[in-house]
């Protein structure tokens, strides 16, 4: 019996156009009309959750997706960095976030740690229930970031060499226990998206 999870990236924000760290913030007009034109994409979605923040809640919104909140999607805490730009970052604590990036462990902005994260959220995926079928998940690039490590085992360092770009979809599966990387980094568009469909 497969469990296929679909991890999809929210909308587009302001910050995402900035290259900030988020607060709580809703989607860009832009990011709000690209997932409107994805309404419909996911099918033979049996169970939906979605991270707590207003943008996950929006995305979902504009999928037609009922999706419940779940803190273990939440994104990752930048403590004092959320609503700055990693312009003003890296002018401002260029040592600080020099660690972030390289030290999977530090939390120079007192917030969370990568590691923190990925221990997060891999709890949250081990609790998925076992029964077959498609679950979706609406949350952050961070988040979907921390599950694909956990899936392939790479290391925490790894964690900044992938990318997710809004409104992408990435596919887990498990059979027996074990889960596998399926598909990474396509868009969500109007066409299906479960590759069992395909």
């Amino acid at each position: 019996m497969t469990v296929r999870l679909v991890l999809i990236a929210h909308a587009s924000t302001s910050a995402t156009r900035r290259a900030a760290f988020a607060a709580d913030e809703s989607l860009s007009h832009a990011g709000r009309s690209s997932a409107e034109a994805a309404l419909g994409a996911l099918r033979r979605i049996r169970q939906a959750w979605r991270g707590p923040e207003a943008r996950c809640e929006e995305t979902c919104t504009a999928l037609g997706l009922t999706a419940r909140s779940d803190p273990g999607l939440r994104d990752l805490d930048c403590g004092n960095w959320r609503g700055r730009s990693l312009e003003q970052v890296q002018a401002e604590d260029p040592a600080g976030l020099s660690a972030w990036l390289t030290d999977p462990g530090a939390a120079p902005h007192g917030g969370e740690t990568i590691n923190g994260l990925l221990e997060r959220v891999s709890a949250w995926r081990n609790a998925l229930p076992h029964e077959p079928g498609g679950v979706a998940a609406i949350t952050h690039p961070a988040v979907i970031r921390a599950l694909v490590l956990h899936t392939l085992g790479a290391p925490a360092t790894a964690f900044w060499c992938l990318d997710v770009s809004p409104l992408s979809q990435t596919w887990l599966s498990r059979n027996g226990g074990r889960w596998r990387l399926r598909e990474t980094g396509h868009p969500l568009t109007g066409r299906r998206a479960d590759p069992e469909e395909r």
